[in-house]
């Protein structure tokens, strides 16, 4: 089927009691193993490409691969800008294909946010696509720290952006190898009383598999990023091959052997999220 918004994934997900996996993709390998797993869940998925793998592969040729496997896929798919920085980055974005942009102004004054949020949600949504944006800040293991989404201005950032979906600071951080940390199921609460648009995680890796599955289900947390986890299991498997046989050098070959185990993992994340 052909590529699909991410408004047209998180309605449904907010009405049906369940979130959608945002899976970061840095490949040819991964993506087409993600897109194979959400087949297998009968799920819909969220191909992402972040600034690692924009830096390595070119915007024109992501989103063709992206429309390549959504038009011979059973299942919807999106394809995601992720951690877009400029306003002619996400429209390089729109412009090779992809139908979700997201915009992330959280470094920036809450009054700069909102209006270069806006001007991108502006553009997307003219152009009959869909716009994420971030509020407060999702920091990084071993790098920057998080500042926790202020529950005001996350509704005034909502109201006055109209994006599609909202990332917020909760507790979660940017690629955590460990499941130790956990969300803020409060300041959730406090955030879903006071504006009704669909919510996401950033740095999902790191928040335990069964807060993942309950929030899904309970509240408006309609998008889980995951990238580290899948990363992890990719370089397992990738390991496995190369160490089976050392004088191997064809790397199609090794790349194969990734396959199976990435569908496998890449299940397990989407079936948690789908319920």
């Amino acid at each position: 089927m052909p590529l699909v918004t991410l408004a047209e994934v998180m309605q449904p997900a907010k009405a049906g009691g369940y979130a959608v996996g945002g899976l970061v993709t840095l490949g040819w390998e991964d993506m087409r193993a993600f897109v194979a797993a959400a087949e297998a869940e009968n799920c819909p998925v969220i191909l992402q490409a972040g600034p690692g793998c924009r830096a390595h592969t070119p915007l024109p040729v992501l989103g063709a691969m992206f429309r390549y496997l959504a038009e011979a896929a059973s299942v919807p798919v999106v394809a995601h800008l992720d951690h877009g920085y400029t306003f002619e980055e996400c429209k390089e974005a729109l412009d090779s294909g992809f139908t979700s942009l997201m915009f992330d102004g959280s470094r920036k004054p809450l009054a700069e946010n909102i209006a270069e949020t806006k001007a991108i949600a502006d553009m997307a949504h003219a152009a009959g696509i869909s716009c994420e944006g971030e509020i407060g800040f999702v920091g990084y293991a071993d790098g920057e720290s998080s500042a926790g989404t202020d529950p005001k201005e996350a509704a005034r950032f909502a109201a006055e952006t109209g994006v599609d979906a909202m990332a917020i600071s909760v507790g979660n951080v940017h690629l955590q190898q460990d499941k130790e940390g956990g969300l803020d199921e409060e300041r959730i609460a406090t955030i879903q009383a006071m504006t009704d648009v669909p919510l996401v995680i950033h740095g999902g890796s790191g928040v335990p598999v069964e807060q993942r599955g309950r929030l899904a289900r309970t509240t408006n947390i309609c998008k889980f990023n995951i990238g580290t986890e899948l990363r992890m299991a990719f370089g397992a498997a990738m390991r496995t091959a190369v160490n089976a046989d050392k004088d191997r050098f064809d790397r199609v070959s090794i790349l194969k052997e990734t396959h199976d185990p990435m569908v496998k993992a890449t299940r397990s994340v989407l079936a948690v999220l789908k319920g």
